[in-house]
């Protein structure tokens, strides 16, 4: 038998590569990932999420940014594009072309079967180690149910916020929001 040799990039390399793709790929510890595209109801999830997050904040002092936006966490080297994120206060970037952020303080995953396990674990564990990382919100797409993650006295992350349920509603409570049902799982009329 004949083991493939799994070829490594460096941080720089996948960088160079990426700004001039024509789809996204994630990457870790010098392994490239391509994403696969995100279903209509994730899409849809990730929307509804982006315009009520979005107006909520215009008269904040903070941004969102959706899933375009890649972000960097240099103590683990993951490069990822989260669904939509929250930054408070001014965004701060790898570098001038600002298209790699260091500084989210919340983070949206919508969770598609194919990754679900992946969001809620690994990669929930190497967004801990995000210094300005304050919550975590993970919105099944595929049923009524989301999560809030947040960190806690000596950066012990806990449950804070859960709904699964019509009548249930989650709080990011970094920026002061309730989301009602929430909003990315309700049954959508004539789509």
């Amino acid at each position: 038998m004949t083991a493939v040799a799994i070829k490594m990039y460096t941080e720089e390399e996948y960088l160079e590569m990426e700004r001039v793709a024509e789809y996204k790929s994630e990457y870790y510890r010098g392994e490239i990932f391509a994403m696969s595209g995100a279903s209509r109801n994730h899409n849809r999830i990730t929307e509804n999420l982006s315009i009520e997050i979005g107006i909520f904040l215009k008269q904040k002092g903070c941004q969102s940014f959706s899933r375009d936006l890649r972000v960097h966490i240099p103590g683990n080297t993951l490069y990822t594009y989260p669904d939509l994120l929250i930054v408070y206060g001014k965004p701060e970037f790898l570098d001038n072309q600002a298209d790699t952020l260091l500084n989210p303080s919340v983070i949206v995953e919508v969770l598609p079967p194919s990754t679900e396990g992946y969001d809620q674990g690994k990669k929930f564990q190497l967004y801990q180690t995000l210094r300005t990382l304050t919550e975590y919100v993970l919105v099944d797409s595929r049923e009524i149910r989301a999560e809030v993650h947040r960190k806690g006295d000596n950066d012990v992350w806990y449950l804070a916020s859960e709904a699964s349920d019509i009548d249930g509603s989650i709080e990011i409570g970094h920026i002061g929001l309730a989301l009602k049902c929430p909003i990315s799982t309700r049954k959508l009329k004539g789509f």
